[in-house]
C-alpha cells in the first residue's frame, strides 16, 4: 500500500506542474495576440512670416564712435619765474581771448630793470668808441652816430649798422659791442616770455593757477583751445582700411540721436595697432553746438557691393546659418556674411527668390512644419 500511495503522490505532482506549464503557455499566447493601440501624435504647424530674397547693391556702412577733441589745442607752460599779475580779466576756465591778446602776465619788473642796465652798458661802449671812429673811420662815423641818436635804454635795441670793411668790424669787435648787443637781444627775447599771448582766438578750458600765485619755470598753467573746429578720432578694423578715403563725407550723431552733424575724413593713420588690429581715422567737424569731450557716433559710407541681401542679426544661427522655408518645412542653410552693422548682417551668394524667415520662431529646428502667414 505504501508503494501505491507514493506513486499516486508523484503522479499528482507531475500533473499539477504540467497544468501550470500549459496555463502559462496559453496566457503568453493570449497576451501576444493582443495589438497595442497606436499613439496619436498631434503635429502642430506653426504660422511664420517670411521675406523673399531680392538681391541688390548696398553700401558697406561702418559705425564707430569716439570723443571730440579740439583741432587746435595748446597747453600753457611757464618758461620764466615770477608772480602772476592781474591782466584785466581773470584767468579762469571758459574765459575767451582774441588772437594776439595777452592771456597771462608774469611780473617782469626786476628782469626789465636788468635789461635797462645792460642797454646802458652798451650805450656807454658805443659812446667810448665814437671819438676814435671819427678819426680812423670817418666814412663809418655818420651811420654809427645816427644809430646812437635812435638808441633808447627803455626800448628794444635796433639792428646794428652793417659793416663797410673788415677794419671797421674788427674795431667794433675790439670794443666788445657785438657781444654785448647779442646778450641784450637774448634778454629781450626772454622778456617776451613773461607774457603769454593767445596764438589764435579761443577760450581757456583749464586754469591751474590764480592771480598772485608764484609761477615757476616749467609749470603747467592751463589749456587753451579753438572752439570753432573739432576732430573725432575713431578706430576701424584693418579690413576696412581700403574702404575709407580722405575727403569722404561722414554723418555724425550725438549719443541721444537728437543732433546730427556732417564731418569729413581729414587723415588716416594706416599703421595697424597690433593689439586691436585696427587703424585710426580722423574726422573734421565744425559746429557751434559741439564741445570738447562730446561723445559722437560716426556712420561712414564705404564701398558699394552688388548682389547682396541685408537681414537683421537676430535671424542668424551661431552667426553662420539662417532658416529658410522649403515645401512647408524649415531648412537651415549656411550663409556667406561679408559685413556686420550694428543691427544687420549683409549676405552674399543667396539665391534669388529664397524664402527666409522674417521673424524668429521659438524652438525652431530643421524640418519643423510651418505655414506662411498672410
Amino acid at each position: 500500500m505504501k508503494k501505491n500511495e507514493k506513486l499516486r503522490f508523484i503522479v499528482s505532482i507531475a500533473l499539477s506542474l504540467l497544468l501550470l506549464a500549459i496555463s502559462i503557455f496559453a496566457a503568453s499566447k493570449i497576451i501576444a495576440g493582443k495589438k497595442k493601440p497606436e499613439a496619436l501624435i498631434n503635429q502642430v504647424v506653426k504660422p511664420v512670416y517670411v521675406d523673399t530674397v531680392a538681391n541688390q547693391t548696398i553700401a558697406l556702412n561702418m559705425n564707430a564712435n569716439g570723443t571730440l577733441q579740439a583741432f587746435r589745442k595748446v597747453e600753457l607752460y611757464a618758461e620764466v619765474q615770477g608772480i602772476l599779475k592781474t591782466n584785466g580779466r581773470l584767468f579762469k576756465a571758459g574765459q575767451s581771448y582774441t588772437a594776439g591778446s595777452a592771456i597771462l602776465s608774469i611780473d617782469d619788473s626786476e628782469f626789465k630793470a636788468s635789461i635797462v642796465a645792460q642797454r646802458s652798458t652798451l650805450y656807454n661802449q658805443l659812446m667810448s668808441a665814437m671819438p676814435d671812429m671819427q678819426l680812423d673811420y670817418p666814412q663809418a662815423f655818420p651811420k654809427w652816430q645816427a644809430y646812437l641818436n635812435t638808441f633808447s635804454v627803455n626800448a628794444a635795441l635796433p639792428t646794428l649798422p652793417t659793416f663797410d670793411s673788415d677794419q671797421e668790424k674788427y674795431y667794433i669787435n675790439s670794443k666788445n659791442i657785438i657781444t654785448t648787443f647779442y646778450n641784450i637781444k637774448n634778454l629781450e627775447e626772454r622778456l617776451s616770455k613773461y607774457q603769454i599771448k593767445a596764438p589764435f582766438s579761443g577760450l581757456v578750458t583749464e586754469a591751474l593757477v590764480n592771480n598772485g600765485t608764484l609761477i615757476r619755470s616749467g609749470q603747467k598753467l592751463g589749456e587753451f583751445i579753438d572752439p570753432s573746429q573739432y576732430e573725432l578720432q575713431i578706430s576701424l578694423g584693418e579690413s576696412f582700411k581700403d574702404l575709407v578715403r580722405v575727403g569722404n563725407s561722414v554723418k555724425l550723431n550725438n549719443i541721444d540721436n537728437t543732433q546730427s552733424f556732417t564731418g569729413r575724413v581729414s587723415r588716416i593713420n594706416n599703421v595697424v595697432d597690433p593689439n586691436t588690429q585696427s587703424i585710426q581715422v580722423f574726422i573734421e567737424v565744425s559746429s557751434n553746438k559741439l564741445s570738447e569731450g562730446m561723445y559722437l557716433e560716426a556712420q561712414l559710407e564705404g564701398q558699394k557691393v552688388s548682389d547682396v541681401y541685408e537681414i537683421t542679426r537676430k535671424l542668424l544661427v551661431n552667426n553662420t546659418e539662417i532658416f529658410t522655408v522649403v515645401n512647408g518645412q524649415l531648412k537651415k542653410i549656411p550663409v556667406n556674411i561679408i559685413h556686420f552693422t550694428k543691427e544687420t548682417a549683409i549676405i552674399k551668394d543667396l539665391a534669388e527668390g529664397t524664402i527666409l524667415l522674417q521673424k524668429n520662431v521659438p524652438g525652431a529646428y530643421d524640418g519643423m512644419l510651418v505655414t506662411i502667414a498672410k
